[in-house]
């Protein structure tokens, strides 16, 4: 079912910046007001606030971080950058096998949900506003990752700030909801975006260059909180 991709001359080079064109695409596609419902999902952020857990700007940082590296975000990003390289090639079969992969990684209920709703709002507006090469939308339930990498690969975006914008906007939707769950103020919110922004670049960096068979995460707790999260009887977040 795996196999091994080395990075081509479609990714755009490991230091590959966007043009005009696909700079655009990258801040309309991952901008807070594009219409996936990002805003509804906390990742199990609610519950770890729920159980003190996360409760200031150091343990909100820590948590967001480990998602980042141990958990989905590292492989949300091989994920697409393995999307990004099938749809360039127009390699059905693959794409196929990535999306399925994708779907069937989810560890909880929650989690799928959050994956699958807002990847396929994703895949519908990009279908309906900017049409590709194939519809992303009629392929069945496509994960925000795989949606996110075929549509940079459809319309021209590289790879490696492609890889980039997922992992920020990723990271600035954690920290929107744990605003708005901890004591918690903006001007704090912002400091852990710019303390994470070097472990963003660094996940997206060697996700781009990891073999499929390198998806995976040891995110325990964050998965323990999105289960728990399923049985939550006052929340403001759908995960």
């Amino acid at each position: 079912m795996t196999r091994r991709t080395v990075v081509t001359p479609t990714d755009g080079g490991a230091e590959a910046g966007p043009d005009g064109a696909a700079l655009s695409l990258l801040l309309a596609w991952f901008s807070p007001s594009f219409p996936v419902g990002a805003f509804a999902y906390s990742h199990g952020i609610e519950r770890l606030e729920a159980d003190g857990a996360v409760r200031d700007r150091a343990s909100t940082e820590a948590a967001v971080r480990l998602a980042l590296t141990d958990g989905s975000g590292r492989t949300d990003a091989i994920l697409l950058a393995h999307a990004f390289r099938a749809a360039s090639a127009r390699d059905e079969a693959a794409l196929e096998e990535i999306r399925l992969l994708a779907v069937a990684l989810a560890p909880t209920a929650e989690r799928h949900t959050e994956a699958i709703r807002q990847g396929n709002a994703f895949a519908g507006l990009l279908d309906a506003v900017w049409p590709g090469a194939f519809a992303l939308s009629e392929r069945g339930d496509m994960p925000v990752p795989v949606a996110a990498g075929a549509a940079g690969a459809l319309h021209g975006v590289p790879l490696p700030p492609l890889a980039h914008a997922y992992l920020s906007a990723f990271v600035a939707n954690l920290v929107s909801a744990a605003v708005r769950l901890v004591p918690l103020g903006q001007t704090d919110g912002q400091r852990i975006t710019a303390a994470l922004m070097p472990v963003v670049a660094k996940v997206a960096r060697e996700a781009v260059e990891a073999p499929l068979e390198d998806v995976g995460g040891a995110a325990i707790g964050l998965d323990l909180a999105s289960m728990r999260h399923e049985c939550q009887e006052v929340r403001l977040f759908r995960s």
